[in-house]
């Protein structure tokens, strides 16, 4: 799904979409997902990630999206094997990125969904100068799918 803007809120949140089946069943798709060393060895467009991905925990993340590049991200929600929330952005909210990731158990392995939505009132300057991320999302879901699939 390309980028979208929600209806209702107007120029206030922006957002990218991805979703994949993953033939492969939610822990294991989970266990990928939440160890770093995976999800760069998988091809996620992940270049490198400083800390833990624990609740509460920030961590520093690179990414093929914007190389040279770290982002500071705290992990605010993390319900094992289904929902995980990563939050970032400027200081008092002027940007803030929160991006979730959901494993639904469905016939034959994980209907997997990541989502990131992006508000602030500095959200219109920055939007004007972001890549556009849906190439990378699609690549982090492809890059997680190939990786749990060939565990099975």
């Amino acid at each position: 799904m390309a980028a979208t803007f929600r209806s209702g809120r107007g120029d206030r949140m922006k957002s990218y979409e991805v979703h994949r089946h993953i033939e492969a069943e939610p822990a294991v798709v989970w266990a990928a997902l939440t160890d770093s060393d995976r999800l760069i060895a998988a091809d996620t467009g992940i270049q490198r990630i400083d800390g833990r991905m624990e609740l509460g925990d920030t961590f520093t993340l690179w990414s093929e999206a914007v190389p040279g590049r770290g982002f500071k991200t705290r992990v605010t929600l993390r319900e094992a094997p289904l929902r995980m929330v990563w939050e970032g952005g400027l200081p008092a909210g002027l940007f803030r990125g929160v991006r979730s990731f959901t494993l639904t158990p469905s016939a034959g392995g994980t209907d997997f969904v990541m989502r990131e939505e992006f508000t602030g009132p500095m959200l219109a300057l920055i939007w004007r100068n972001m890549p556009d991320l849906q190439p990378h999302f699609d690549t982090f879901a492809e890059g997680l799918g190939r990786t749990t699939e060939a565990t099975r």
